[in-house]
């Protein structure tokens, strides 16, 4: 059985040496743990305080690329390295990294394939009243697009088991937080949240340079996740409201019309055409998502077949398809 911790970095070399300080070399149920440094095109030390450090595999981009692509080029690389159990940690030392054993425990009693460290975020002091509300709302959205009960779904401090890594495609290139819970419950893996404590603020977020850059971003995330993942049920709820409004207006102009009042009252009729257009257009849209949909999932399978050949079974563990075991 083997762990490997992963971290996404990009100029994290006043930080990444406590980090690796706190990182476990021994967690019970795995024989090997080993280290993985994503390094996303830094222009500092990074990648000598990782080889200082001990870290034993680390991926260099020659540019930044951004959180994202780096984390999923540490979830290929971990597959590669014959990883049982991938964690994905900050550089920043945010997460306590004592918390990892609890962290993994849900997949080693096959209980959950993705396991998301929940942090206290109402207790969190260098967190914003907006960046709070954000983590909330990205929650809520996960839970609605899911259907997994996930209670911070941004949270960076995670876990997957290696079938749920081989399942596993990010669209979004600012970050994969929400979209991989989101994939995980769509392709029914399961998924759990285990309670996690946080460190105090070590630097200020790369992520979160500005509150207004931070708000646009997030919810283009969310806005994606949505019409990509639930299409049907979200075009269907948009053109609920066209409809009622094309609706009311189509009655009110009858009554007034059969009442024999003198004004043709044209413009309304013509608006109730309009709002009734524009919502049968939402659900001629919900239709296409899905039909869609249905495609993405055959491609989402013939990929995860691919990596399945590339990489080897589901290791271990297991899975919950009666894949591979060792």
């Amino acid at each position: 059985m083997k762990l490997i911790i992963q971290i996404p970095c990009f100029n994290e070399e006043a930080s990444l040496a406590e980090t690796l300080s706190c990182l476990p070399r021994g967690v019970a149920g795995f024989d090997a743990v080993e280290w993985l440094v994503v390094d996303d095109g830094s222009t500092d030390g990074t990648v000598e305080v990782a080889r200082k450090g001990g870290v034993d595999h680390i991926v260099q981009f020659p540019f930044n690329r951004g959180l994202a692509k780096a984390f999923v080029a540490g979830i290929e690389r971990a597959l590669e390295e014959g990883a049982d159990v991938i964690v994905n940690t900050d550089a920043d030392n945010q997460y306590d990294a004592s918390d990892i054993p609890a962290l993994v425990q849900p997949i080693l009693e096959r209980r959950a394939e993705l396991v998301v460290g929940s942090r206290p975020i109402r207790t969190i002091d260098h967190f914003s009243p907006t960046k709070k509300l954000l983590q909330r709302l990205g929650s809520w959205v996960v839970r609605f697009t899911s259907g997994a009960d996930v209670a911070d779904a941004p949270s960076g401090f995670r876990a997957l088991s290696r079938e749920a890594a081989m399942r596993l495609h990010i669209f979004d290139s600012y970050t994969y937080t929400l979209e991989s819970v989101i994939q995980a419950g769509r392709s029914g893996l399961k998924i759990v949240s285990v309670p996690i404590k946080v460190n105090g603020e070590t630097r200020p977020s790369r992520l979160v340079r500005s509150i207004p850059r931070y708000v646009f971003r997030s919810s283009i995330s969310i806005l994606r996740s949505v019409f990509i993942y639930r299409p049907g049920l979200t075009f269907f709820l948009l053109g609920l409201v066209p409809f009622a409004v094309g609706f009311f207006l189509s009655v009110r102009w009858l009554v007034l019309y059969f009442e024999g009042t003198e004004r043709t009252h044209i413009p309304s009729l013509i608006l109730a055409a309009i709002m009734m257009i524009a919502a049968f257009l939402c659900w001629l849209c919900a239709l296409l998502g899905e039909i869609n949909g249905i495609n993405r999932k055959l491609l989402e399978d013939v990929r995860y077949g691919l990596r399945r050949n590339r990489f080897g079974g589901s290791g271990r563990i297991g899975s919950r398809n009666g894949g591979d075991s060792q």
